[in-house]
């Protein structure tokens, strides 16, 4: 059956004890409805409630929320429970208290979103191995750090781990220690680049956490610097820690609208980039931005002119479908946007300090 996670914005005066007896109203009759309530999360300070529901459709789980306290949903998605278990931390009620005749639960299911990547900065032709034990090494540490911060690895593909924290103190204590783990003497040609945001787990997209972990993750790609925080992320470490700013000079925080810059940067590069034709232009049209603010804008937040970004977005696309190795050199230039596998070879070679050709896996 169909698992479904929704979303109630809760007027004022409603508390989590308010909550809690909705959600024993959905759990008396639910069987009327063939839908099985699991849990609920209630976040009485940002007036959210979610429910996570088996139900047979999205029409029966609205049923009965109508007939059992009238509280219709404002958006509900269809996840996985797995998925939900590792961003929220559980995926049915916690144990009713002994001395409480409603399990109040008041649990946020707002989180803190950490996406960390293991790039390159340069590529190898010898040592191979000892860089693939480098990340190995690398990995575990990480994993490790994640536990003892209290963290949820949600995925961990490739190089790259994306992870949630209840909190978000824990989640910058982490990062900054797994920023410290990694040695530049040993392994000068890899970066750590991490991103983090943080939010609510349903929102008008159709999937979980989509909008935080869009920004957590164009944060670890494209942001100045090794690690990069929205604003409220930075807010709400002050909360936890009783105003003290975040002590690190390492880490960048990104303003709101900085912040949508970013996105939309992002969001219109992933529509336009693979095409040869794509220029700087299109997103001085598209951003509305003049040549030079758009020039100013860019080395101030990314670090690099528009022009060299375009281009080492279109080279780590390269490097990602060159390390499937199920298509050739010439196929993977023109498709990442290069006009010429020679021009590519010589863009490459500039970026990594090796030919595509020389690439070793």
């Amino acid at each position: 059956m169909p698992l479904f996670l929704d979303l109630h914005d809760l007027p004022d005066g409603v508390t989590a004890a308010h909550v809690a007896e909705m959600h024993k109203a959905d759990l008396d009759i639910e069987h009327e409805y063939g839908c099985r309530g699991l849990t609920y999360w209630c976040d009485e300070i940002r007036k959210t409630a979610f429910c996570l529901i088996e139900a047979p459709s999205k029409e029966a789980l609205i049923e009965l929320h109508e007939n059992a306290h009238g509280a219709v949903p404002t958006r509900i998605i269809e996840v996985n429970d797995t998925i939900v278990e590792s961003f929220l931390g559980r995926i049915e009620d916690p144990e009713k208290s002994k001395d409480d005749s409603l399990n109040i639960v008041n649990d946020p299911a707002f989180r803190t979103l950490m996406i960390l990547k293991i790039k390159n900065k340069s590529l190898r032709t010898k040592d191979i191995t000892t860089l693939q034990a480098a990340i190995r090494g690398y990995t575990t540490a990480i994993k490790t750090l994640i536990t003892k911060y209290n963290g949820g690895l949600v995925r961990h593909e490739s190089n790259s781990f994306l992870v949630s924290f209840a909190s978000v103190s824990d989640g910058i204590h982490c990062a900054t220690k797994i920023l410290q783990s990694h040695n530049t003497i040993v392994t000068p040609d890899l970066e750590f680049k991490i991103g983090m945001s943080a939010g609510i787990p349903v929102t008008d997209k159709d999937e979980i956490f989509e909008d935080t972990i869009k920004t957590s993750d164009y944060l670890s790609d494209i942001s100045k610097g090794n690690f990069s925080i929205t604003t409220a992320v930075n807010d709400l470490y002050e909360s936890e820690n009783q105003n003290k700013p975040i002590q690190s000079d390492s880490i960048i925080v990104v303003k709101t609208k900085d912040e949508e810059f970013l996105v939309s940067l992002m969001n219109i590069t992933e529509k336009i980039w693979s095409h040869s034709a794509t220029t700087v232009n299109d997103f001085e049209e598209n951003l509305g931005y003049s040549k030079s603010k758009l020039y100013r804008t860019m080395m101030d937040l990314v670090g690099k002119s528009p022009n060299t970004y375009l281009r080492y977005y279109r080279l780590d696309r390269a490097l990602a479908l060159l390390r499937k190795q199920d298509t050739n050199i010439s196929e993977i230039a023109y498709s990442t946007g290069f006009n010429s596998p020679a021009y590519f070879s010589k863009c490459f070679f500039k970026k990594y300090g090796i030919q595509p050709s020389s690439l070793i896996f």
